[in-house]
């Protein structure tokens, strides 16, 4: 439903504005509205001074919100109140610390990640070659020479031998050994006066050689050990690096994230400021609050100024309901499926919040799809992970339990129709249609889509009648067109005798009657709508035809496990393409329920417009930013 909401009006003397402003932050329930137009009552423009005081706060703000990213801080600390310029001037200090410090270890673990990637690139082949260098060792005056093969390059390793062999005889040696990517480590020993010309073999043959880095030796065999040791140190730096960050976390993250928030609070205030209106001596703010609050903000106002803040109640006669912020309140039941109702704009202020009637049908149309005892199983194992992963309040809840609902309703229609997997269950465990069984009764389970689409939008028909009472013309219409597509519905059934023939005559008069009515009321357009009603109705027909496609491909999915020779082989075609199965399971049915509700139900009696309620209160990380 959607809360019924008041407005009010706060008068006071103009010097106690600002305090005002943070008395209602604290309260946190008021959305404020632009200022009223009155004679003598201007809007109140922010300050030169508060437009500085806003662009230096936010330059503090960006650096503390800079430095809580650089250690990683994510805990939420409760505003400090009012601000001195002395805190203000501490904090901009932490911060600019604190940034210069993560910078200064961002640039140190750069640098050791760095070194880490060279020594990966090296270790693998000097590793290959390390017991050989170690149980040889090289001649005196012998140069050796890296080189690193790609696997497209393995065809240019007999030439290199062979010009190897026509420039220096048998006065060199090769050894080779393929690597864990695929490439072809290489070790060359020459030769020591031959080094330069075996090196412009190589350029000319396009083969890079691996030169022994920097600071480790002149020598491979020199290198290797240096390097293992060192690649055994970068992890302990790395480590400390991290520990310093941490401590840096422990040490300041809890004051910056005071000062976040306790910044965020006063840059609220000072955007609600031009939100009043001002006389040389008073001030007047306006806005909505939920009415059970009304006397909650009253009281605290109150107390906090003994009178001389007031607030006055501003009558309904007064206000649009559009311009009215929207707040969603349902049962615990249903208030996870507010999420659905928030995918759309919201209803407008004063008609009707679809949220209940979404919970009751969104799972029913998802269960009639998936329909299977396994795959709701699986389905209500993934809400629960989601649930335990999630926090209270946040969308991943909601989703979970969305999810948890189609899952139940999946397996009660899995039950009715007998399917654990398909026919899986029916073959092993013996289980059997309760209801009916969708592989073969595809025009019952037609007829049942295409009756819940009809009572589906004869009832959005009849919530537009309810939501249109400010509107006669427009219920009339709305209620007109629910009144002759029964009778459509009564004219076919008494058609094809489910229902008495003599019916037959009376209906079709009284749609004769009806359609000029509807015409005379809605004008031309009539027709047109009516008929795109009976279209939306028969679009329910694809709840049978993916519900029919999800049983087929599980049939097709048990029968692979039989017919793939290998009983083994036979098992994982058909595990995985239950997965796909599954995963089409929930993505199609969402989608295609989905639709049915926005576009054929919603389309009936929705009135979209509604404006999001947002009160002036202490920052939140879902609240809208300020800077």
């Amino acid at each position: 439903m959607i809360v019924r909401m008041s407005k009010v009006r706060i008068l006071g003397p103009r010097a106690r504005l600002s305090e005002t402003i943070r008395v209602v932050q604290d309260v946190g329930v008021l959305h404020l509205a632009a200022p009223p137009e009155r004679p003598r009552l201007h809007p109140l423009p922010l300050p030169p001074s508060e437009a500085r005081r806003r662009r230096q706060l936010t330059r503090i703000l960006e650096d503390i919100e800079g430095a809580l990213r650089d250690i990683a801080y994510t805990t939420l600390a409760p505003a400090t109140g009012p601000v001195s310029v002395k805190e203000l001037a501490g904090w901009a200090r932490l911060a600019d610390r604190v940034r210069r410090q993560t910078a200064s270890l961002n640039e140190r673990a750069a640098t050791l990640e760095e070194e880490r990637a060279l020594l990966a690139r090296y270790g693998g082949f000097f590793r290959a070659f390390e017991n050989l260098l170690r149980t040889r060792g090289m001649a005196p005056g012998a140069t050796a020479f890296h080189v690193v093969l790609r696997a497209d390059q393995a065809d240019a390793l007999p030439r290199l031998r062979e010009a190897l062999g026509e420039m220096l005889g048998e006065a060199f040696e090769s050894f080779t050994q393929k690597l864990p990517g695929g490439e072809i480590a290489l070790l060359l020993l020459v030769p020591g006066a031959a080094a330069q010309r075996v090196d412009q073999l190589l350029a000319q043959t396009r083969v890079q050689e691996i030169p022994v880095p920097k600071g480790y030796g002149a020598s491979l065999l020199e290198a290797i050990p240096r390097m293992q040791e060192r690649e055994a140190a970068l992890p302990r730096e790395l480590e400390a690096l991290s520990q310093e960050r941490s401590d840096l976390g422990r040490r300041y993250g809890s004051e910056l994230a005071r000062a976040r928030a306790s910044l965020r609070d006063r840059l609220l205030q000072l955007d609600a400021l031009p939100l009043s209106g001002v006389t040389p001596h008073a001030f007047v703010l306006e806005g909505w609050l939920p009415a059970t609050a009304e006397p909650k903000l009253a009281n605290t106002l109150d107390r906090a100024f003994s009178g001389e803040v007031v607030v006055e109640t501003v009558g309904r006669e007064h206000w649009r309901a559009d311009e009215a912020p929207v707040v969603l309140q349902n049962p615990r039941l249903f208030r996870p499926f507010e999420m659905l109702t928030r995918m759309v704009p919201l209803p407008r202020y004063g008609t009707l919040d679809p949220t209940p009637f979404v919970a009751v049908f969104f799972p029913m149309f998802f269960g009639l799809m998936l329909g299977d005892v396994g795959y709701g199983m699986m389905l209500g194992g993934l809400a629960a992970l989601l649930h335990w992963r999630s926090r209270p309040g946040s969308n991943l809840r909601a989703v979970s339990e969305v999810g948890g609902a189609c899952a139940l309703f999946s397996i009660v229609f899995g039950v009715l129709f007998g399917e654990y997997f398909g026919d899986l269950g029916e073959r092993w465990l013996g289980l059997h249609p309760l209801w009916m069984n969708r592989a073969e009764a595809i025009i019952p389970f037609l007829g049942l889509a295409i009756s819940l689409g009809l009572v589906h939008i004869l009832l959005g028909l009849v919530l537009g009648v309810l939501s249109a009472k400010d509107h006669p013309r427009l219920a009339i219409g709305r209620g007109l067109s629910a009144v002759m597509i029964l009778l459509i519905l009564f004219a076919i059934l008494a058609a094809v005798e489910v229902l008495p023939h003599r019916l037959l005559t009376p209906t079709v008069i009284a749609l004769l009657v009806a359609f000029p009515v509807l015409i005379v009321i809605e004008g031309l357009v009539a027709p047109v709508e009516l008929l795109s009603t009976i279209g939306h109705i028969l679009s329910y027909a694809r709840i049978m035809a993916l519900g029919t496609a999800s049983v087929m491909l599980a049939v097709v999915a048990n029968q692979m496990a039989g017919a793939m020779g290998s009983v083994i082989i036979g098992v994982l075609f058909a595990l995985l393409f239950h997965l796909v199965n599954f995963g089409l399971g929930l993505f199609s049915p969402t989608i295609h329920a989905l639709r049915l509700h926005y576009v054929e139900f919603f389309g009936t009696f929705y009135s979209p417009g509604g404006v999001r309620y947002q009160p002036l209160s202490h920052w939140s990380p879902n609240a809208q930013p300020t800077a």
